[in-house]
């Protein structure tokens, strides 16, 4: 890999965006346990996809969050499934690591996940060629935002209302 793997810096930034969300996922996690000294930063995960059909890809994750929901169980408890994009991506880098053991753990506080860039973040923003998605006429993918605004519709309307404040808030102090 170019880029991110070759750092000497203590802080990594990948840009998620056109990334899907399987290959990067599993190139952090490597990433992650083969270098203790390394903390790594991924923004825009919501611009991030999965590989699938639209409709499959939705389904699938409803079913998900909606299968402990039954007679037996009616106030849902059981396993909590992320609805957001950054938590949904943590829990799939998470499911990479030893999370029960404390080199997983020690790795997992390592990682840090945005909806977008942080105003204090600096430094150079890389890619991973390997995870970015290939072109390919009729390529069926979700992004995570849209996967976000099907799950938790009320949720994803309050962000996008928060990032249209924030936007009229900077561009009335330029």
């Amino acid at each position: 890999m170019t880029g991110p793997a070759r750092s000497n810096e203590g802080t990594i930034v990948i840009d998620a965006t056109n990334h899907v969300v399987g290959r990067l996922a599993s190139y952090i996690a490597k990433l992650l346990q083969s270098r203790p000294d390394v903390s790594v930063v991924v923004i825009n995960i919501d611009r991030a996809v999965i590989v699938g059909d639209r409709q499959m890809v939705v389904r699938w994750y409803m079913r998900k969050v909606s299968e402990w929901r039954t007679h037996y169980n009616p106030e849902k408890v059981g396993p909590k499934v992320p609805r957001r994009p950054d938590k949904i991506f943590k829990r799939i880098v998470r499911d990479m690591l030893e999370y029960k053991k404390q080199r997983g753990r020690s790795a997992l506080k390592r990682l840090r996940v945005y909806l977008s860039r942080p105003q204090d973040l600096s430094g150079e923003v890389y890619r991973v060629p390997d995870a970015l998605i290939r072109a390919k006429p009729l390529y069926k993918y979700i992004t995570l935002e849209e996967l976000w605004s099907l799950i938790d519709p009320r949720a994803w309307n309050k962000w996008k209302e928060a990032q249209k404040l924030l936007r009229q808030q900077t561009t009335e102090g330029q």
